[in-house]
């Protein structure tokens, strides 16, 4: 069997002898199997009010190549200034062109019983709980093309798994270093806390290439048991040459906690999708995400949650910029369903525009099956004051001083409420450079 995908060829022998190659169990390279069938006839994702057609999410090397480290002074400048500091730098992974280059784990953590490593050595070590949860509740290898083609190629991962009753007061960090100018980083990431359990998980992605055509296509499933509370907070931060293609999706059980802090700050075209199920009672979802769109790229942002347990509580709080021609739509949906009564579910979404040419466009979206629960939106798009920038001006500020101080004040309400210190910090730096 051989299925051809925009133009690069795939075929099941291809995929077994990769499988072989990196000893995966058995199951797995089935799963890779049905996922390069399902590729073949699925729909490309539809995202609404963006136009895919002509971006590149196929066209790419699949095989990574890489380089380890023995140390953290061996890293780049730019790179190390990423890793946490003090007890953080001790529970980091560090992964280039998507292959392990360097892990550490605290003794505590690994007598606690708490697995931090990544996928490839997650299936040789722990495959049964990598069953367990991989597309399994949160998101479906059959969902569209990409999550099909994503199952086939999976060629990096991480795998965070916190028994129960175990909690975790050191952030986890994981940091994604992508230095090919071609490649495929078919990134999956699981994150499990047990019932009663607590974690601070932090990733980083970024790229240092600004040449050639690489494609990013990740997969995130976060499983939140009963009781237990779960932050994770990402800064995405690719180049304006990769194509970006993130699904993360949360599931959550009776009173526990998922946490999102998103700095999405890509510089190329992006689809990303949130999906966080409520599904036990008195369930919580929180997401924060900021974004700035700059140049002329395209961006289709998602955040979505489902209200399935009684008395479950959402938040989302979206702040979006968009410079120069910058297009990006931002869609929020808030969905209780049939039988989860008492719930609440409450969003905000804001777009400023720097320019005649940007455009931003936020859709708040209610969606209620159920009379007894509390919902509500609030969204706005508009352009920067130009009272707010004379007055500025007026103070001996120039202009472009005074938009970059418009646009950390647009963004700050967000950027102080993340819940992560590291995850501020870093996110702070990464917008001062974009507004430059």
């Amino acid at each position: 069997m051989s299925t051809e995908i925009t133009g690069v060829q795939y075929d099941s022998e291809y995929i077994k002898k990769f499988s072989q190659d990196r000893h995966e169990p058995d199951w797995f390279t089935e799963f890779r199997l049905k996922g390069l069938q399902l590729a073949e006839g699925l729909p490309m994702p539809k995202p609404e009010k963006t136009r895919i057609i002509g971006w590149n999410f196929t066209e790419f090397e699949h095989k990574p190549s890489a380089r380890s480290i023995s140390s953290l002074e061996d890293l780049p400048v730019n790179i190390k200034q990423l890793v946490g500091q003090g007890e953080q730098s001790g529970n980091v992974l560090i992964q280039h062109n998507g292959t392990p280059a360097y892990r550490a784990l605290s003794k505590e953590l690994q007598d606690k019983g708490v697995i931090f490593t990544d996928l490839e050595t997650a299936l040789k070590e722990h495959g049964d709980l990598i069953k367990k949860y991989y597309f399994t509740d949160a998101v479906k290898a059959d969902e569209n093309r990409l999550t099909a083609l994503h199952a086939a190629l999976v060629n990096s991962g991480t795998f965070l798994y916190v028994p129960k009753n175990v909690e975790v007061s050191v952030p986890i960090q994981t940091i994604y270093w992508q230095e090919d100018p071609n490649a495929g980083f078919i990134n999956h990431v699981i994150v499990v806390a047990e019932q009663g359990s607590s974690v601070t998980y932090v990733e980083n992605y970024l790229s240092t290439e600004e040449s050639g055509a690489p494609v990013a296509n990740v997969v995130t499933e976060v499983f939140a048991g009963d009781n237990a509370k779960v932050q994770f907070g990402s800064v995405d931060n690719f180049s304006k040459d990769m194509t970006s293609y993130f699904n993360r999706r949360g599931h959550v059980g009776n009173n526990g906690t998922l946490e999102w802090a998103l700095g999405q700050m890509n510089d190329g075209n992006t689809i990303s999708e949130n999906l966080t199920d409520l599904v036990g009672e008195a369930s919580v979802a929180d997401i924060k995400a900021v974004s700035v769109g700059r140049g002329d790229q395209k961006q289709n942002f998602v955040n979505y949650i489902r209200h399935f347990g009684k008395h479950s509580e959402s938040m989302m709080l979206i702040h979006g910029v968009q410079k120069d021609s910058a297009n990006s739509i931002f869609n929020g949906k808030t969905k209780i369903e049939h039988g989860a009564s008492k719930s609440d579910g409450e969003q905000t979404q804001r777009v400023l525009m720097l320019s005649d040419q940007a455009r931003g466009d936020a859709n708040p979206i209610l969606l209620i099956e159920e009379d007894d629960v509390v919902a509500g939106h609030a969204a706005s798009v508009g352009r920067v004051d130009p009272v707010q920038l004379y007055y500025l001006m007026s103070r001996g500020i120039t202009k472009k001083e005074a938009q970059r101080l418009v646009i950390h004040g647009f963004l700050a309400p967000v950027v102080n409420e993340l819940p992560i210190e590291g995850v501020r910090a870093q996110l702070t730096e990464v917008i001062e450079r974009k507004v430059q």
